[in-house]
Formats: structure tokens, sequence, C-alpha cells
């Protein structure tokens, strides 16, 4: 047996959770957010639901028609994960357009540039997780 000097063991960081995983936790926990959801006629609803020292947890709804601008998150990461109705997001360095079910997560690095919109018939509500915090950046 030998003895291990004092401030010689590296004590382990403790692990984040991925933003994804955080988003789809919240969005199957409809207790948490469920008297916080609205919908507003006039444009995109969003409510903090968590902050956190490294992330924020975001409730949005989504009429049909609504959408964001052309954006991207500045130096944030993150995810959202889709609880119900259809989002279409398209996503600029891609090319490609994408449509989003209940249950799909997306995630972003910074300066991901996408658009997100609801182009269905149904309202949609969405789970958001921002790594530092919530910024956006439109473009024309």
């Amino acid at each position: 047996m030998f003895a291990v000097p004092e401030n010689t063991v590296v004590e382990a960081a403790p692990v984040k959770k991925h933003a994804a995983r955080i988003a789809t936790e919240f969005a199957l926990d409809r207790d948490r957010w469920k008297s916080h959801l609205r919908y507003d006629p006039t444009e995109r609803f969003a409510t903090l639901l968590d902050r956190v020292d490294d992330h924020e947890v975001w409730l949005m709804s989504w009429l049909p028609g609504q959408s964001t601008d052309l954006h991207d998150h500045g130096s944030a990461t993150g995810a959202f994960t889709i609880v119900s109705g259809v989002l279409t997001e398209r996503v600029m360095r891609a090319n490609t357009t994408l449509e989003l079910q209940p249950g799909q997560s997306r995630v972003f690095a910074p300066h991901y540039v996408h658009q997100v919109s609801n182009n269905g018939t149904d309202p949609a509500v969405s789970i958001h997780v921002y790594r530092t915090s919530r910024e956006m950046r439109t473009y024309p």
C-alpha cells in the first residue's frame, strides 16, 4: 500500500448534460411548463422556464404562419425539441429544409444560421435550451 500526497488527485469535472437531453427531459415533463403555455395571435410566444449557471430553458409556442427571422444565436450553443405540432427549419449552411416532428431535436453551434416556422395548420410547441445566454442576431 502507498500513500497519495494531498493535491495530487485531479477532481473530475462535473459532467454537463447535452442541451438536447435537457430539452427532451423538459418536453416530456409537461407539468413543469404546461401552466406557462400561451398562444399569441400577433407574435410567437416565448417564456423562460429555467435558468441555471450553464444554460437557459425556454418554452415557445407557434401558431400557424408564425416564424423566426433568419438568425443565429451568436456564440451560444444549444438545442430545441418539438413537443407538439410540426415545425420547419431552414438551415443556411447546408442549404436544406427539414420538417421536424414531435420528439425530434435539433442542435446548434455558434453562428448556426437558420429560420424556424410553423407552416402547418395546427399550433406547435417547442422547448429550447441555450448554453450561455439566449441571443438572436437576425439577417436580411
